[in-house]
């Protein structure tokens, strides 16, 4: 199957159970098959968490929730050993992290030291658990949850760890013909459950497809300037890093191969700079009071680059 007839056997599968959000699905296909992870931010009520379920329904992957809350410790993540009195020794039992998609819902809820604990597996998928490595399933993706309005019981990411995720992706509220049709749907119990179209075996070789659509010096220059100049601006504190470059090459890489193309073009870039970078730029303090946004100056950086031919 190639990438434009996996899109839409996907978006016609999720439109069973989710009304509207097609760039959202489209997003999440793209980090997957980009082997990155992905921030859904949105205010509650606006399907975060059935996204998440119905994406991995839909790629027939295995699913896990994580409710993070301010007392969960990083083994109630990872795993423990337990004593098996039934054998007489101890055995590891494996946590939530250990699943082809982990949702990891209002993750600014844990503190500091639980957070780190998806550290280990989003960069380097695997885990340790009383000093013993253990590999994570592949596919594998974490898709953490923010509620952009709560300013209580609630701890910063750290800059590392926004880095390691591939993209930021924000839902906002339908629009009017998409609610009134969700709520024809709720009265007449039209929702139905969705099939899976493929497995993890089908999503690896896609990723493999996917790697090697082909992107030529100019548009590798396109993607190093846009970077550059997020580095250079003077309304920024923190611009992109090469990790960022590395994720918009990936995430430009994926796109292509959505689109049915063997090879990146600028376009794809533009459609997912602003996903990719927006959560990895802090802005000047000063700038932030005068009501800048970091989306606003990726716009901005993106109207000065040169676009190649």
């Amino acid at each position: 199957m190639d990438g434009n007839q996996f899109i839409r056997n996907l978006e016609n599968e999720v439109s069973k159970a989710v009304v509207g959000k097609k760039e959202v699905f489209e997003l999440l296909t793209v980090a997957l098959l980009s082997k990155g992870h992905v921030i859904i931010e949105g205010v509650p009520g606006v399907a975060k968490t059935t996204i998440a379920k119905t994406f991995s329904s839909v790629t027939g992957l295995s699913f896990s929730r994580i409710q993070l809350t301010p007392d969960l410790m990083p083994a109630d993540i990872t795993g423990s050993m337990i004593f098996d009195q039934k054998i007489g020794e101890f055995r590891v039992r494996k946590g939530p992290i250990f699943a082809n998609i982990v949702l990891a819902d209002e993750i600014n809820r844990a503190p500091p030291k639980t957070q780190s604990a998806l550290l280990e597996a989003m960069q380097e998928r695997q885990v340790t658990i009383e000093g013993k490595t253990y590999q994570l399933p592949e596919p594998f993706m974490v898709i953490a949850t923010m509620n952009p309005v709560e300013h209580e019981g609630i701890y910063n990411l750290p800059e590392a760890q926004l880095d390691r995720f591939l993209m930021k992706v924000e839902i906002g509220y339908l629009q009017k013909d998409e609610e009134i049709l969700l709520l024809k749907r709720k009265e007449y119990n039209e929702f139905n459950s969705v099939q899976p179209i493929t497995n993890p075996a089908g999503i690896l070789e896609l990723i493999d497809h996917a790697s090697k659509v082909e992107v030529s010096e100019p548009v590798l220059d396109y993607i190093y300037e846009i970077s550059r100049k997020t580095r250079m601006d003077e309304r920024i504190l923190l611009g992109a890093s090469p990790r960022a470059s590395e994720h918009l090459l990936f995430a430009s890489r994926s796109l292509a191969f959505l689109r049915g193309m063997d090879y990146v073009i600028p376009d794809h870039v533009k459609e997912v700079v602003e996903n990719v970078l927006v959560h990895r730029i802090v802005l000047k303090a000063e700038y932030e009071m005068d009501g800048i946004r970091p989306k606003d100056v990726v716009r901005e950086i993106l109207d000065e680059v040169e676009v190649p031919k």
